[in-house]
C-alpha cells in the first residue's frame, strides 16, 4: 500500500508539472564508458548497454520531449569527418556540441547472477550541457528473477525509473530557466603580474576587485551572485547565476558568459587570459 502511495504522488506531480510546463529541455542518452573505452564505438558489442540507452530515449519520447539521437548524430559526425582528435572529453564535448541539447543523460548497466536469481541495475544520470552541472540521479533495480532473459531485467529497471526520474529533471530544469544556471569564476594572477586585486585600474578610480564585483553585479541574472573571498591575488565568485538563453534563444553558455567577461577586461587594457572547464572560469591577469 505504501508503494502504490507515493506512485501515485510521483505521478501526481510528474502530470502537474507537465501541465503547467511546455518548455521541455532537448535531451541526448549517451552510454557510459570506464576508462579506456572510446564513446564513438562502446554501443558496438554491448547489447545491454544499447538497451538501456534506447529505453530511456524512449522514456522521454513518450513523455512528449523532445530527443537527439545519439547513434544517428555520432554517425553523421563520423560521415562528416567531425572527430580530428582521439581525447574522450573533446569527443564527448563534440557531440554534446553537435546535439543542441539542453540536458544528457549517461546511462550505466550492471549485473548480476547466482543461484537465488538474476537481476539488473542502471544508473540514470542526468547534467546540463551547458555546464556540466548534474541535475538529476537515479539509481533502478529491476529486482530478482529466475530468468536468462538479461535484457528483458534491463528494460524493467528502466522502465521503473523513469516516471521519477523525468520529473525530476523537468523540475530542475524549470529551476534553472527561472533562476538562472550557476557558473564559478576564479580570477588570479600569473607570477608576473604587476598588478593585484588593490590596483587602482586606470580611467575608473576604482580597484579592480570593486570593477570585477560591479561588473558581475550588473551582468548576472537578477544581480545574483554570491563572493567566496578575496585577496591580495585571488577573488572567486563561487555562484554566479547566468540566463539560460540569450537574446536569440540559443542556449546561454559559460563559455559565452566568459568571452563577455574577457571583452569587458581587455577593454580596460587589462592583459589576461581565460580558460572555461565546464561550469568553471578561470581569469589569469598577465
Amino acid at each position: 500500500m505504501k508503494k502504490i502511495i507515493i506512485a501515485f504522488f510521483i505521478a501526481f506531480a510528474f502530470s502537474k508539472a507537465f501541465s503547467q510546463n511546455t518548455n521541455l529541455p532537448k535531451i541526448m542518452v549517451i552510454p557510459f564508458t570506464k576508462d579506456g573505452e572510446d564513446l564513438r564505438t562502446v554501443l558496438d558489442d554491448n547489447i545491454l548497454t544499447r538497451i538501456a540507452l534506447t529505453k530511456v530515449k524512449e522514456g522521454f519520447d513518450s513523455r512528449s520531449f523532445t530527443t537527439v539521437d545519439f547513434v544517428g548524430k555520432l554517425k553523421s559526425a563520423k560521415d562528416n569527418q567531425v572527430f580530428t582528435m582521439d581525447n574522450q572529453s573533446d569527443i564527448k564535448a563534440k557531440i554534446l556540441e553537435l546535439s543542441g541539447s539542453d540536458v544528457y543523460i549517461v546511462t550505466e548497466t550492471s549485473t548480476k547472477s547466482d543461484a537465488s536469481g538474476s537481476s539488473a541495475t542502471v544508473i540514470i544520470s542526468g547534467y546540463e550541457t551547458a555546464t556540466g552541472n548534474s541535475i538529476a540521479n537515479k539509481v533502478s533495480n529491476s529486482g530478482k528473477f529466475q530468468t536468462n532473459d538479461i535484457e528483458k531485467l534491463v528494460a524493467k529497471a528502466v522502465e521503473k525509473s523513469m516516471d521519477e526520474f523525468t520529473f525530476m529533471v523537468t523540475d530542475k530544469f524549470n529551476q534553472i530557466s527561472k533562476n538562472g544556471r550557476s557558473v564559478l569564476l576564479d580570477f588570479g594572477f600569473s607570477e608576473n603580474s604587476s598588478i593585484n586585486m588593490t590596483t587602482e585600474i586606470e580611467g575608473t578610480g576604482l580597484a579592480l576587485s570593486d570593477l570585477l564585483e560591479e561588473w558581475i553585479s550588473k551582468n548576472s541574472l537578477n544581480g545574483s551572485y554570491h563572493i567566496q573571498g578575496t585577496t591580495n591575488q585571488k577573488m572567486i565568485f563561487d555562484e554566479v547565476k547566468i540566463p539560460l538563453k540569450d537574446k536569440n534563444s540559443n542556449n546561454y553558455t559559460s563559455t559565452k558568459y566568459a568571452l563577455e567577461i574577457f571583452k569587458y577586461l581587455k577593454s580596460l587594457n587589462l592583459d589576461i587570459s581565460k580558460e572555461v572547464k565546464g561550469a568553471t572560469i578561470f581569469i589569469t591577469f598577465n
